[in-house]
C-alpha cells in the first residue's frame, strides 16, 4: 500500500509541476507580445526613445 501512495503522489506532483510550466510558457508568451507591441506602439506626439509606454 505504502509504495502505491509513493507512486500516486509522484504522479500527482509531476502533473501539478508539469500544469504549471504549461501555465507559465503561456504568461511568458503574452508578456514577450506585450513587450514587443511596446516597441511598435507609441504614443503620438513622443519622439525617440523615451516615447514607449513603459519606464524602462
Amino acid at each position: 500500500m505504502g509504495p502505491l501512495l509513493v507512486v500516486l503522489l509522484l504522479a500527482l506532483l509531476l502533473f501539478g509541476a508539469g500544469f504549471a510550466l504549461n501555465l507559465l510558457w503561456w504568461v511568458a508568451v503574452v508578456v514577450l507580445v506585450l513587450w514587443l507591441v511596446g516597441f511598435v506602439v507609441r504614443p503620438p506626439g513622443s519622439g525617440g526613445a523615451r516615447g514607449r509606454w513603459y519606464r524602462w
